[in-house]
């Protein structure tokens, strides 16, 4: 059976739309990862983001495809392949996650420091 959400999702500001597609714990470093190595498999993907599930993992690709940031690739073969690429709009927001970043560390207080590290995909965007 399918989620049918109680409330209408409201809205109110493009912020909003936007931290919806990008934002959360998974979404945003999927996007990073997929932007560091171009076109990943699933594996690769989980292996890089280490402490996924693969039930959160299948759920945000599905995600970020149907939000067309991803592309999902099927190719016809035995065993069969599966290769996940940003598309033109994923690669649009790569500035934005970035500046997010950068102000992350900017503002993070002493203590937080520590435990913000430069990221591979970000010192790479």
């Amino acid at each position: 059976m399918k989620y049918e959400p109680k409330l209408e999702k409201e809205i109110m500001c493009p912020i909003e739309h936007g931290i919806g597609i990008f934002g959360g714990k998974w979404k945003s470093r999927i996007i990073c990862v997929l932007s560091v190595n171009n076109v990943m498999r699933y594996n690769e993907i989980k292996k890089d983001l280490r402490n996924i599930t693969d039930a959160v993992l299948a759920a945000m690709l599905k995600e970020l495809i149907a939000d067309e940031m991803i592309n999902r690739k099927q190719y016809n073969e035995i065993p069969p392949r599966v290769e996940y690429a940003l598309t033109e709009i994923g690669r649009s927001v790569l500035p934005i996650l970035q500046s997010i970043c950068e102000w992350s560390r900017k503002h993070a207080k002493e203590d937080l420091d520590k435990k913000l590290p430069s990221c591979r995909s970000c010192d790479q965007l």
